[in-house]
């Protein structure tokens, strides 16, 4: 009976192993697995939700909800887990106010952990009635679930179940379709001369998908690199070559553009061919037209010794080189070699030579987006003039660009002396960081105007006050055709006889907040705040704020780049922040802001940085 019993439950476990692996589920997230673990615990107003299945004596979580760490990150929990375990074994609802004095369950360690006092599940099956894991609910107090909340909780696991079940079908109705195919593949071998002609037809159509699929791959290239990296395992099918190679250039030079990926690349060592070289590439070039070597034979015939040399390096017996051609002249060359002699017919030829056509789009709108975000970076450095020199005062700043290369951001920083206010005085500084929405030629171009208008409405407004100056922007924007909008930080530093505070005075247009570092190493997030400025909000209300900044102290401005993160707790980066600048406040300021942008580069930023520190004698 024993055995039996043994037997019957190796036989479920295989059947559920089976049954999960159909599902395609795993210990990673599903996006709708998530979705119902995310209604549950809204529907059961519970803080904890799961859609987990039972594999190999754990508990796996492709869908949670509400869960911490470590169990959020490893999506996974032991199986002993006594109220999953329950439902999975018993294949019945299971419901529990509290699971510390539950007697059916008993309060061993596996209960409290994760957090668990109350708890809801319902059995998720298959099609066959099998268990397949549980949908449940917890609460970290004791709770009565009331019985339209079970209700809902049976209804989620019903379509939780539902969906798992269409997995199943929709995975065994593939492997299907493949013993079919593999089927139909075996049967057509043995047609003889229709085998042939079947091949050259499918040759056809896979031809057809390729550059269905180059239109596809190429038109989402964001540069020339790109354009290369994509190349490799689009043409792989092709022929098999053992070897894709891109050249750009002009009449005098061309260059080859190395894969990114491939660090070992031959390409890296030769990276430039003369127009006028005797290469294959070349003769491409400057003939404009399809140039084809069959064998290593010819290429010792036709071409130079630097040829042959470059070719047996990299291992090529056959070697095609196809002009690229833009839309007004030759951009570069297309080169495809094979390690064994190749014969290419005419279908791969004109396959490869109508690839070339798509590659040549490629490489003319990469070329163009490239020149357009080189010429944009210029633009917004060539807009972050040099600090003011001032024996008062030090001053320093940082411009980092974002770690996407096509990313161009509306960041900037400007510093300037102000008229002194009595003869003999010393020269009160303004002081702006500041951000302009957008990643591309116009939120540079709107930096450089805002940032204009911005001194100007200072200079034009004695006794120059932050928030006087941000009002009048305010009024531009709302007048001037420039779609204007972002954040920013405007600074008056008023300078103090030797021993005395320093005045700053600054308005914040809903940017991050400045932190203020003072000499005991005490750092002040200097937070209050108004709201944003843009071209659609009308009457918005500068507030002015001022502090006294002490002898030695240090004042920190920065943009959002440096503390913003995909999935990361921006409160979190700024207590970081202001941990560097204790720590670090007193050494030199170029030294500061390199050691504040490298402990903060961990992922590196999406945005682009600017930093910008001064400290009072």
């Amino acid at each position: 009976m024993a055995r039996r019993d043994r037997d019957s439950g190796t036989a479920v476990h295989g059947a559920r192993r089976r049954a999960l692996q159909l599902t395609g589920l795993s210990a990673s997230p599903d996006s709708g697995m998530d979705r119902s673990a995310r209604l549950a615990s809204r529907l059961l107003h519970a803080p904890a939700a799961f859609v987990a299945l039972a594999e190999d004596g754990r508990q796996i979580l492709p869908g949670m909800f509400g869960l911490s760490r470590p169990w959020a990150e490893r999506r996974a929990l032991p199986g002993s887990r006594t109220p999953f375990r329950t439902v999975v074994s018993s294949g019945r609802p299971l419901v529990v106010s509290d699971l510390r004095t539950d007697e059916r369950l008993g309060n061993g360690p596996a209960v409290a952990d994760p957090g668990m006092v109350a708890f809801a599940g319902t059995p998720l099956t298959d099609s066959d009635g099998l268990v397949l894991g549980a949908l449940y609910v917890i609460d970290h107090a004791p709770r009565t679930w009331t019985p339209d909340e079970l209700a809902d909780l049976e209804d989620l696991a019903a379509a939780c179940s539902a969906e798992l079940r269409l997995r199943i079908l929709s995975a065994q109705r593939r492997s299907a379709q493949k013993a079919v195919e593999a089927a139909r593949t075996a049967a057509e071998r043995a047609r003889g001369e229709a085998e042939r002609l079947e091949r050259e037809a499918q040759t056809g159509l896979d031809h057809a998908e390729l550059l269905l699929k180059a239109s596809e791959e190429l038109a989402r290239a964001s540069g020339v690199e790109d354009v290369r990296r994509r190349l490799h395992d689009l043409l792989g099918g092709l022929g098999k070559p053992s070897y894709v190679g891109l050249l750009v250039g002009d009449e005098n030079e061309l260059h080859r553009i190395p894969d990114p990926d491939d660090k070992g690349s031959l390409d890296h060592e030769s990276l430039t061919v003369p127009a006028d070289a005797v290469f294959p590439s070349a003769a491409a070039m400057r003939e404009r037209r399809m140039v084809f070597v069959p064998d290593r034979g010819a290429l010792v015939t036709g071409y130079g010794r630097d040829a042959v040399r470059f070719f047996d390096r990299l291992g090529l017996a056959t070697v095609m080189c196809l002009p690229l051609w833009g839309s007004r002249a030759v951009l570069g060359v297309l080169v495809v070699g094979w390690a064994k002699r190749h014969e290419v017919g005419i279908t791969e030829r004109a396959t490869l030579t109508a690839a070339s056509g798509y590659i040549a789009q490629a490489v003319e709108r990469a070329q163009y987006l490239d020149e357009r975000i080189s010429v944009a970076r210029e633009l917004q450095e060539a807009m972050l003039t040099d600090l003011p020199l001032a024996d008062s005062v030090e001053i320093n700043a940082l411009y980092q660009p974002a770690a996407d290369d096509h990313m161009i951001g509306g960041d900037w920083y400007d510093a300037y002396h102000l008229p002194s206010a009595a003869p003999g005085a010393g020269a009160p500084l303004m002081i702006t960081v500041g951000d302009i929405t957008g990643h591309d030629m116009h939120a540079a171009t709107v930096m450089g105007q805002v940032r204009s208008m911005l001194r100007q409405a200072t200079l034009d407004h004695p006794p120059y006050s932050p928030e006087t100056a941000l009002t009048a922007l305010d009024a531009a924007c709302a007048v001037l055709p420039i779609e204007a909008g972002g954040t920013l930080v405007h600074a008056r530093l008023d300078p103090a006889p030797p021993g005395r505070p320093w005045s700053l005075t600054w308005s914040n247009a809903g940017h991050p907040p400045p932190l203020l570092r003072t000499p005991d190493g005490l750092v002040t997030l200097l937070d209050e705040h108004d709201m944003l400025f843009h071209q659609g909000l009308k009457d918005v209300a500068r507030t002015k704020h001022r502090r006294e900044l002490p002898p030695g102290s240090a004042l920190l401005l920065y943009t959002d780049g440096l503390v913003e993160r995909r999935g990361q707790d921006i409160d979190a980066a700024v207590t970081q922040l202001a941990g560097l600048l204790a720590r670090h406040g007193n050494d030199p300021l170029p030294e500061l802001l390199r050691r504040i942008s490298s402990r903060m580069a961990d992922p590196p930023p999406e945005d682009d940085v600017v930093l910008l520190a001064l400290r009072v004698p």
